[in-house]
């Protein structure tokens, strides 16, 4: 009796067993590049044995928390001024003193690490969707439309990121609003052509032939058995972009083209301190320690997860 299935090469015993596997419903395409181990073993295995990662998950934990329930643990208003209390130096009652309008800086930190959190994680995440799918269109469609996609992406990464970002705040406006969109515009491009690297790679293995073979339509193709192949490289590439978002956001604050007062950011509290370094160091001291430690613990916890995940980098 005949196959029903067309096959590139019906004498291929191994395509039919490739199919077979990929019409199971315990088909998983993530274990594909994966050689067996688990996403979450490969965690766990980082957790056990990469002490630096697990301390910048931690570290990035706590200013997650702190910044959600900044509400309930500053112990001021952040944009409450008190001249009285003006340029006071740390002490029991300001732990990191106060601002030239008497603000808490301890209060602000805590408001500021939602800022600098919310700016990081979102634009890095919408981006990492916008180049995934170019990505992926653009290495399995290939042609025209593969050219016009990475013309497009070259013309993006041959601007310096930052530049392209304030170019783009000062025709829109500097807000929190197109902050997001600026940092969402600009870091899709180098997403896009790992993906499509990737996508030309994985076209070429078997089970893509097979499934091309059974008629599989090309969207299914794509976002149900190439893109899981590529979720490792995209979880480390989300992780490495973070802090570079926080740093443009708080560059950009920092040149008055981000978020605007009275909002609690970093960059821009650097900014507002910068006057008052000589005599008052904790303004900018205090917000630039937490630049430095958010930004040291996503780039640790990036390393980590590129040596626990990538299949390219295991032994």
């Amino acid at each position: 009796m005949s196959s029903p299935f067309k096959w590139k090469n019906p004498a291929d015993a191994a395509s039919r067993g490739i199919a077979n596997k990929m019409l199971s419903e315990d088909y998983d395409p993530e274990s594909e590049l994966m050689e067996g181990e688990s996403l979450r073993d490969s965690l766990l295995q980082m957790v056990r044995t990469n002490r630096v990662a697990t301390l910048g998950a931690i570290v990035i934990v706590v200013f997650a928390l702190a910044a959600l329930l900044a509400s309930w643990v500053a112990p001021y208003d952040p944009v409450e001024m008190n001249l009285v209390d003006r340029l006071q130096p740390p002490s029991l009652q300001h732990w990191l003193g106060t601002d030239d309008i008497g603000r808490d800086v301890f209060s602000r930190i805590l408001y500021g690490g939602r800022v600098s959190l919310m700016i990081g994680i979102v634009p890095s995440l919408i981006s990492l969707f916008i180049g995934a799918a170019l990505g992926l269109i653009a290495g399995y469609i290939g042609g025209f439309v593969d050219s016009c996609i990475m013309r497009l992406a070259d013309i993006v990464l041959a601007f310096p990121s930052l530049l392209l970002a304030m170019v783009v705040m000062y025709i829109m406006g500097a807000s929190l609003f197109n902050l997001f969109i600026a940092l969402s515009m600009i870091n899709w491009a180098s997403t896009a052509r790992v993906v499509r690297a990737q996508t030309l790679s994985l076209k070429q293995k078997e089970f893509i032939e097979a499934a091309q073979s059974m008629g599989v339509r090309r969207p299914m193709i794509m976002f149900r058995h190439i893109l899981p192949n590529c979720l490792a490289n995209l979880i480390v590439m989300f992780t490495m972009d973070i802090p570079g978002a926080i740093m443009s956001e708080a560059s950009l604050s920092f040149l008055g083209v981000g978020a605007q007062p009275p909002t609690a950011s970093w960059g821009l509290m650097v900014s507002q301190g910068k006057q008052f370094a000589n005599n008052c160091p904790w303004l900018i001291l205090a917000p630039g320690f937490a630049v430095l430690v958010i930004v040291m613990a996503f780039n640790f916890l990036g390393d980590g997860l590129r040596d626990a995940i990538d299949p390219y980098l295991k032994n």
